[in-house]
């Protein structure tokens, strides 16, 4: 009788350990495109940065307002940024992965000489690439 709930619980553990394993493959698959971008901008490399999104990608500047749709958009949207801004830098205050979606809140330096600036960035991760990404702009104090 006991040897029965052993097996019981071992199997139990197993399948939770897997579970968990199973959870943090699929973090780490969402994650690695938003992190091959971030790479790529801080880098102003823009073959690095574009090839983390689809194809297909749709770029909104806030929620609900299309911007621009497509990797070659955004290649030369971004190309030209990177061209201009040598200072150009992106870091990582805070990061929220809930499924396919990767919360990004960014302090964001365009110029040695000019403040750093708060901005959210909203992923939305298939197969291995950003297929949608939100920018959000904090209201600035008044």
């Amino acid at each position: 009788m006991y040897l029965k709930y052993f097996f019981i619980f071992i199997l139990l553990a197993v399948t939770s350990f897997s579970a968990q394993a199973q959870a943090q493959q699929d973090e780490a698959s969402v994650l690695a495109p938003v992190k091959l971008q971030l790479q790529g901008y801080n880098n102003r490399d823009i073959d690095t940065f574009a090839k983390a999104f689809s194809d297909t990608v749709k770029v909104y500047r806030q929620p609900g307002v299309l911007s621009y749709q497509g990797r070659e958009e955004l290649r030369k949207r971004y190309g030209q940024m990177f061209a201009n801004t040598p200072d150009l830098h992106c870091e990582v205050v805070n990061r929220i992965i809930a499924g396919n979606v990767v919360i990004d809140h960014e302090k964001v330096r365009r110029s040695k000489d000019q403040p750093r600036f708060d901005a959210i960035a909203v992923y939305r991760v298939k197969n291995n690439e950003i297929v949608e990404v939100t920018f959000i702009s904090p209201d600035k104090a008044q």
